[in-house]
């Protein structure tokens, strides 16, 4: 009986991947307005249409039931299946031998790996049964603490076959905030590494997840993936080898099946105070806006090579190296390294070797490669690259145009492409050669998508030419549910300053065309003499500067002004940092936005207080900027912590 309902199941597969690639993908800007126009209409209809592109065991009895006053949104009411069946299996028969996952080692010297569908297929499957002979079952909660290696992929994968919420911690966090995050969704298997390559360095992993688990209770097996081979301490009892226990499994484990709003992951994000938030993210609907915004906004094509330079640490990393690519049988690209080793043309030197035709990357990343010699570039063969794309922060136009010059050749259209971990997937972007890109603007939102400015009253701005706080009417398939046990706390953050609307947090301005400009975050809009403020337009004025790399402006407390501008300013090397240069850049930003908007303080930094994904974390900005050297808050998701002290010693008490 079984082998006859996986026959069945084979037959279903073969058929809906048939419909997939091709009829989900917008191709004109007549196309874009019809699709726009259909899901802003209609949008049960519009994503009914969508979603039964995908593998279901069983169909959804209801599109949509929401109510942002609890809150609560549910997507595919009653429907059932399991992601990974939509991301493995249905393409066996099809596309079994195409490479689903090319793996790139931190050192060039290492070979690179290429996984076949049906190579990752078994891999996944073995397991997932690996993670059912230590215990895990449907509804567990599986902390994943591991580097870049192909295994996380897997790892994840098989997490989402036997229907176990999987919760991926950045390698690069430490033991305290890894171990708030397995305490927090108390999770029972922690899957982790010896140790993980980074450029030079070499990261304890296994040291650091030890320290964690001094206080989390909650975890009953490690099961360790061996990738330094370095000295490591051991538990017999609690910690097993990856490698030996698949020794123990085979490659046949069949699919759980799923409800559409069963959990699939929860993934942490910093608050602005307090703890970080657990977003829960659900199966199905995830699933659907994953892939429809993967294949629309980087215009996927059949053997095409996708890379996404993030870690799957991050919401970009779930969506946009994993799940997304996957689940539209694209071929996707990870890699371990840093874009520095071994040295500044690593980047080039991998869509070159690998013949990347789409390359999505953050702004910090351009930014910091912009500043070596251009011959890191041009020794490297880029003619295979296509479309370009940005995520994590706004671009500033210097950036834009350093990017689109030097590396799409300006033949490459450019994505700048606005969302959040809680959003689960770009909101507002460009679709590449489709709708127009347009300089340091997300553009256009994405179908089923419908932003709105706000007054600081929450009416509605009804001028196309305005700027506001950005918000979002009516909800989209891959919101965050909740946050993980806490959702009065998730009601507060999202649905309360605005009832009826999802708030982003952010604040944007319109063009005439309908185009939005991320303008920052909307506690980064400073009230200076009665006059409203965005960071970002003033810190684009700056990064004008010939001889600036980037900038970060916060407002202070001002005795006349209620609150004033102060400039963290980073400099390229060489520049000599002199009163004539504060001088220059105080004109310019008069000169290109007005003299309110001339910073009152500009402290020359070495660097910023940035997240993992590439968020300056302006809270820590804001305090030093006022004199406040006391609590900083949490710190734990800072890339460089080290960087605080420097701030701090070089801040303009004057």
């Amino acid at each position: 009986m079984l082998k006859i309902l996986e026959f069945q199941v084979a037959q279903e597969l073969l058929k809906t991947i048939k419909k997939l690639l091709m009829s989900l993908q917008i191709n004109s800007l007549e196309d874009y307005h019809k699709a726009y126009q259909a899901s802003v209409e209609n949008p049960s209809k519009f994503w009914d249409e969508i979603a039964e592109k995908f593998f279901w065991r069983k169909k959804w009895t209801q599109t949509l039931d929401y109510n942002w006053n609890v809150p609560e949104t549910k997507w595919f009411l009653g429907g059932k299946l399991n992601i990974t069946e939509n991301c493995l299996d249905r393409h066996l028969a099809s596309k079994g031998d195409q490479t689903a996952i090319i793996w790139e080692p931190n050192d060039p010297k290492d070979p690179a790996q290429h996984i076949t569908y049906k190579q990752l297929h078994s891999k996944v499957c073995a397991f997932a049964n690996v993670l059912r002979n230590n215990g895990v079952v449907k509804g567990d909660r599986v902390c994943v603490y591991m580097p870049m290696v192909a295994e996380l992929a897997v790892a994840v994968l098989a997490c989402a076959r036997i229907g176990a919420i999987h919760s991926v911690v950045f390698a690069g966090f430490s033991s305290r905030a890894l171990s708030a995050r397995i305490n927090d969704a108390e999770c029972k298997v922690l899957l982790t590494s010896d140790g993980g390559f980074r450029g030079d360095k070499v990261t304890p992993l296994k040291d650091i997840a030890d320290e964690a688990l001094k206080t989390c209770p909650s975890i009953k097996k490690s099961i360790v993936f061996q990738r330094t081979q370095q000295a490591i301490a051991w538990m017999p009892g609690r910690d097993v080898w990856w490698h030996e226990e698949l020794t123990k499994v085979d490659d046949h484990c069949p699919a759980e099946v799923m409800d559409s709003e069963d959990m699939l992951f929860i993934l942490y994000t910093s608050g602005s105070t307090g703890k970080p938030k657990g977003m829960v993210h659900t199966c199905g609907g995830y699933m659907v806006y994953a892939a429809y915004s993967f294949l629309n906004v980087f215009q996927y094509k059949p053997n095409d090579i996708y890379w996404c330079t993030a870690d799957i640490g991050w919401i970009t990393g779930h969506s946009y190296i994993v799940y997304g690519p996957l689940a539209t049988g694209a071929t996707t690209v990870m890699f371990e390294g840093v874009p520095s080793y071994p040295d500044y043309g690593r980047f080039w030197e991998v869509c070159e070797k690998h013949k990347v035709t789409q390359f999505y990357t953050a702004p910090t990343a351009i930014r910091a490669l912009a500043k070596h010699p251009l011959s890191f570039v041009t020794n490297h063969d880029l003619s295979s690259l296509k479309i370009l794309g940005t995520v994590g922060e706004p671009i500033n136009e210097e950036a834009w145009h350093w990017y689109d010059d030097n590396i799409g050749k300006n033949k490459c259209p450019i994505v700048d492409t606005w969302w959040q971990t809680e959003t689960g997937g770009m909101m507002i972007s460009s679709l590449a050669g489709v709708t127009q890109d347009k300089p340091t603007f997300a553009t256009l939102p994405l179908p089923g998508i419908q932003p709105v400015l706000l007054n600081a009253d929450g009416t509605e701005i009804t001028e196309i030419k305005a700027e506001g706080i950005l918000a979002i009417k009516q909800p989209w398939p891959s919101l965050a549910r909740t946050i993980y046990g806490d959702n009065e706390r998730y009601k507060n953050v999202y649905f309360s300053a605005y009832p009826n609307y999802y708030f982003p947090g952010d604040g944007a301005l319109r063009d005439a065309h309908g185009n939005y400009r991320i303008t920052g975050r909307v506690d980064d809009v400073v009230i200076v003499s009665g006059h409203n403020l965005g960071t970002a337009p003033i810190e684009n004025a700056i990064n004008e500067h010939e001889g600036i790399v980037e900038s970060a402006v916060v407002g202070f407390p001002h005795d006349i002004k209620g609150n004033a501008l102060y400039a963290y300013v980073i400099t390229y090397d060489g520049v000599i940092q002199t009163d004539e240069l504060i001088t220059e850049i105080r004109n310019l930003v008069a000169a290109t936005i007005g003299a309110i908007a001339k910073p009152d303080k500009i402290q020359f930094v070495k660097g910023l207080p940035k997240t993992r994904s590439g968020k300056i974390m302006r809270r820590i900005l804001r305090k030093i900027a006022s004199g406040d050297t006391g609590d900083l808050g949490d710190t734990s998701t800072l890339l460089n912590p080290e960087i605080i002290d420097a701030l701090q010693k070089g801040f303009d008490k004057n």
